[in-house]
């Protein structure tokens, strides 16, 4: 998944705390199809902005993997602070 760029720490910050927030939610995510045929998804907040995206995927069943992917992973991943 890829979000939008930050321009500081504190606002990445926010982004990583409302994923993490918001990725046990199903009603969360927003199951997309791609122009070009492959399937994909986006991550949305409690407002509707979407906070993440998705590669895209071949099949729905990659798509519903990915989702749950980050369902289980995101609530608890590693912070890695690169500034």
């Amino acid at each position: 998944m890829s979000s939008q760029r930050y321009d500081g720490k504190t606002g990445a910050e926010k982004g990583i705390e409302s994923v993490r927030t918001n990725a046990p939610l199903d009603e969360r995510y927003e199951r997309k199809k791609a122009a070009n045929g492959e399937r994909m998804f986006n991550l949305k907040a409690a407002n509707g902005q979407v906070i993440g995206t998705s590669e895209p995927c071949k099949s729905e069943s990659g798509r519903e993997n990915g989702i749950q992917s980050v369902k289980t992973n995101a609530p608890k991943a590693a912070v890695e602070d690169k500034t």
